[in-house]
Formats: structure tokens, C-alpha cells, sequence
């Protein structure tokens, strides 16, 4: 799992590629006169290093105790402006920013109209771009320097640059508002999660309505669009309205296919958004379409002019592994999916410090659910143990619950009756201490806990009754989320039918066919 470095400096340059330390030293022998300078020194010393040892910094001599915190400093600093210095000229907001700066000297020299040449340009790419706020900017700029230099060769400028500034004042407004919105609707998922009532679903309608009402999509530009389409998915996804989440999910994958430069502009943005589109087409068990727009994802991350840095590789490992084993999952293709897992293991060591906990642990969830539908199931318990003894997954106790309850029905698969009693004890007194303990859960332990007492003559009924019951709690608005992470239906019909949960699965897969 991620293991986060400490030191600042440390982990900036061991996130560095070979090509950035080059251009780094590259750099950094033309500030100085000679190469073997201290900062230089330092760099080696830590590039060297596996972890941030400051005795073995102080005992090669290069600098005394109370000097480290001011070199490590500048060193940090001279690092970044390296990277600055060889930012890929295709990148509009860099492009835009040093275009601004250039600007800024122009005007400090009080070469006025050449500033304001610039500053016109300039403009006119960031609204191609919509780059709205950078756009303010510069108008406010054009603002400052016509109050000092009037161009009177242009009738009306100052009316001009008032309806722009309003006009665009105005729509980073609703912008702001709708990104708000957004991150505080994120933020209850992350405090209470989904709605589990009705008196949640209705607080969450009403806070939702009352901040987006004022708003008209219909006037609404590229960037007003793609945060209303934000905040009405995490509505969607908070109050467990998986067609909703698909709708504007799908308008906001949309939205990029149909002005596909904003694809490279904003690719986080982008991945993003096809991730929560994949996510409410396995909530709704629409295989087609998850096909192809997994398909779909994955061709425009390899095109060419898709923007890659550390940030954009880990986030595409991140969505496009997961919903590759997603879609196995959903098809029931287990056997099919088993080449993914070495590439995911070996993909998690590359990208592990930009992973957190939580990622890495759902990876394994869903190893384990892969290893379950092989009917490997000491490779599943191997992973499931990994998530069990994991004492960090704070803001995931719904991923625990289910490795938990995961984890007895493979000991049940084993035939292993003592460790599944003493494993019934342990994951109930974790369940007791679950604040939003669904009623899924609950009958899952009861069930599990009844099996025991029966004679084997009994268990096919009880398998019988089960099934009925949880196709009932299936129906549930607020229950129904839990069915996507362990297909207890499905496995209750393997049993019943005495086959394959894999086949069971597929078989439904194909029967649904969307």
C-alpha cells in the first residue's frame, strides 16, 4: 500500500522521470560555475537514497545542520522551475499564463499598447478555451492599463471592456456556485454516505433544489455545464438514483466527446466523468454499453495527443483497471478476467504513491471476487485478509463490512465450520459497531449463522427461503446498492441449481442483454 514519504523534497524528486533529472542537471549547471555545487550535491544524495535520511546527508559533509532546511529549500524551488522551463508547449493554460507574465513585464517597462497586444491575443485564446476565469483576468488587466493609457483609436473601449468583465464576472459566478454545490453534496457522501431513509432522501431533495433552482442550463456555457452535470450526478448517486447518475453521467461524457480539445485540456475532468459513467451503467447491469464506453475510454487515453503526466497515468490505471475487472464481474467472465490481475499487482507497485489506501484495497476486493467466481478460494481469502487487517479504511467501513461477509461464505465454499464460527463472532461485533448497518447485512449474518443448526437435508430449502427473501430487499431503494458489492442472489442460485456462480451469472448477463 501507499508509503508516503515525509519529506517534501524527498518524494518531489523521486516522483521526478529520468528526462526531468537530466534537464534538471542541465539546468542547474547554468546557475552555477561549477556542477559539484552543494544543492547539486544534495540532489544526488537523495536521488540515491531509498528513504529521506538526513544523518546520512549531514555525515557526507556537503553542509552543516543549521543550513539543510534553507538548501533543501532552494533546491525545492530550483527543481520547479526546471519543470516550468520544460512543460510541453501544447499545454493551453501554461501557454495562456506566460502569456500574462509576458504582459506583466511589457507593462512594468510601460510599453503599454505592445502589453495590451499581448494581453487582446491572449483573450481571444482563452475564451476559444474556456478559460473564463483567466479571461476576467485579463480583461481586469486591459482595465488597469486603458485607465493609464487611453487608445483613443478605439471609440467605446471602455464600455467594451465593462460588458466584458460583467458578462464574464457572471458566469464564473455560476460556475463557483455549481462547483460548490458539487464539492459540498461530495462532502455528505463522505460524512453520512447514501441515504438510508426517507427522511434522508428528502433532506437531501430539498438541499439539492434549493441550491440549484436559480440556475438556467439552457444560457449555460461549456464549463457552467460541466459543473451542473457534477452536482446533479452526486444528487443522483447520494440518494441511490442509479438512472440519474447514468443521465448525467452520460451528458457530462457527452459534453467532452462534443468539444473533444476540452478531452486535452481537461483530461481529470474527462477520465473522471467516464468513470462515474461506468459506474451507473454496472449499477444498472447495462453490459452493452459498458462495453463500449469502457472501449471508448480506453482508445482516447491511448491517443496521442492525451496529455500524460504521473498525475493522468495513475488516475487512467485507476478507472480503467477497475472497470475492466467491473465488467467481468458483471459478465460473469471470472476464468477471462485472471490476465488482469499480475498486470493490476505490478501497475499498483508503479503508481503507489499516488494511490491511497482505499483504491488499492477496493483492487483487492474485487481481485478476491474474481478469485471467488474461479472457485480459487484460498487466492481470495489471501486478498480478503489484506483488507480485514487493514486498520486505515476509516472512511470505508461498507467496503470492510463486505470483505467480512465475503470472507465467511468462501469458508462456508471450504467446508472450514470451526473458523467459520469463530469468523461469524468476529464479523458481528464489527457489524454492531457500524453505524449504517443495512438490513442486507444483517440477514446475510443470520443466514449464514442459521446454516450451521441445519441438518443437509434442510440447507436447500433455507437456500430456497433466502433467495426469496433477499430478491425482496433487492427491490428496496436503500438496499439495493449493497447487492453490487457481493451477489449473495446469485450465489444462493448456484447453490439451489448446483453450478458455477460464474455460469449463474453470465447466464443472467446474456438473458438481460443491454
Amino acid at each position: 500500500m501507499a508509503n508516503h514519504q515525509k519529506d517534501f523534497l524527498f518524494v518531489l524528486i523521486k516522483s521526478l522521470s529520468k528526462s526531468e533529472k537530466r534537464q534538471f542537471k542541465i539546468f542547474a549547471s547554468r546557475l552555477e560555475t561549477s556542477s559539484n555545487t552543494k544543492f547539486i550535491e544534495l540532489f544526488n544524495i537523495l536521488d540515491k537514497s531509498e528513504a529521506y535520511d538526513e544523518k546520512l546527508i549531514l555525515k557526507s559533509g556537503i553542509i552543516k545542520k543549521v543550513q539543510l532546511s534553507n538548501l533543501k529549500h532552494y533546491l525545492y524551488k530550483q527543481i520547479l522551475v526546471s519543470i516550468r522551463l520544460n512543460i510541453p508547449s501544447q499545454n493551453i493554460r501554461y501557454q495562456l499564463r506566460e502569456q500574462i507574465d509576458f504582459a506583466t513585464i511589457l507593462y512594468n517597462k510601460g510599453l503599454y499598447k505592445q502589453s495590451l497586444k499581448i494581453l487582446d491575443k491572449t483573450k481571444i485564446l482563452a475564451l476559444e478555451n474556456d478559460e473564463k476565469y483567466m479571461a476576467f483576468e485579463i480583461v481586469e488587466f486591459e482595465k488597469l492599463i486603458e485607465s493609464q493609457y487611453i487608445t483613443r483609436s478605439i471609440q467605446g473601449r471602455a464600455d467594451e471592456l465593462v460588458i466584458q468583465a460583467k458578462e464574464l464576472n457572471y458566469r464564473n459566478t455560476i460556475s463557483s456556485k455549481l462547483s460548490n454545490l458539487s464539492l459540498q453534496l461530495y462532502g455528505i457522501m463522505l460524512k453520512t454516505g447514501y441515504v438510508k431513509s426517507d427522511e434522508e432522501y428528502q433532506y437531501i431533495d430539498d438541499y439539492f433544489n434549493k441550491h440549484i433552482s436559480k440556475f438556467d442550463e439552457e444560457k449555460f456555457g461549456f464549463r457552467e455545464k460541466y459543473w451542473f452535470y457534477n452536482a446533479n450526478l452526486w444528487r443522483s448517486f447520494l440518494v441511490q438514483d442509479f438512472l440519474g447518475s447514468y443521465k448525467y453521467a452520460y451528458k457530462w461524457v457527452t459534453l467532452f466527446y462534443d468539444n473533444p480539445n476540452m478531452i486535452f485540456l481537461n483530461p481529470v475532468f474527462f477520465i473522471k466523468g467516464n468513470h462515474y459513467l461506468l459506474e451507473s451503467l454496472f449499477m444498472l447491469k447495462y453490459k452493452s454499453k459498458f462495453k463500449k464506453y469502457l472501449l471508448l475510454l480506453e482508445k482516447t487515453i491511448a491517443d496521442a495527443r492525451f496529455p500524460v503526466n504521473d498525475n493522468i497515468a495513475s488516475l487512467s490505471f485507476l478507472y480503467l483497471y477497475n472497470n475492466k475487472l467491473n465488467y467481468h464481474i458483471l459478465d460473469g467472465s471470472f476464468d477471462e478476467s485472471e490476465y488482469l490481475i499480475p498486470e493490476i499487482l505490478e501497475k499498483i507497485k508503479i503508481h503507489n504513491e499516488h494511490l491511497d489506501e482505499h483504491h488499492e484495497m477496493m483492487f483487492y476486493y474485487k481481485i478476491a471476487c474474481i478469485y471467488f467466481g474461479t472457485e480459487k478460494y484460498a487466492e481470495s481469502i489471501y486478498y480478503l485478509e489484506k483488507i480485514i487487517n487493514n486498520k486505515n479504511l476509516i472512511m470505508r467501513e461498507d467496503l470492510m463490512c463486505f470483505a467480512r461477509l465475503l470472507y465467511l461464505i468462501v469458508h462456508y465454499e471450504m467446508g472450514k465450520d470451526f473458523n467459520l464460527e469463530s469468523q461469524l463472532k468476529s464479523t458481528y461485533k464489527f457489524l454492531l459497531k457500524m453505524n449504517d448497518l443495512q438490513e442486507v447485512q444483517k440477514e446475510i449474518i443470520r443466514f449464514l449463522k442459521n446454516l450451521n443448526t441445519l441438518y443437509p437435508g434442510d440447507i436447500k430449502k433455507e437456500f430456497i427461503k433466502m433467495r426469496k427473501r433477499f430478491i425482496e430487499l433487492e427491490k428496496n431503494t436503500y438496499e439495493k446498492r449493497a447487492f453490487l458489492y457481493l451477489d449473495i442472489i446469485s450465489w444462493l442460485e448456484s447453490k439451489i441449481e448446483n453450478r458455477r456462480i460464474s455460469d449463474v451469472i453470465r447466464d443472467k448477463a446474456n438473458l438481460n442483454n443491454r
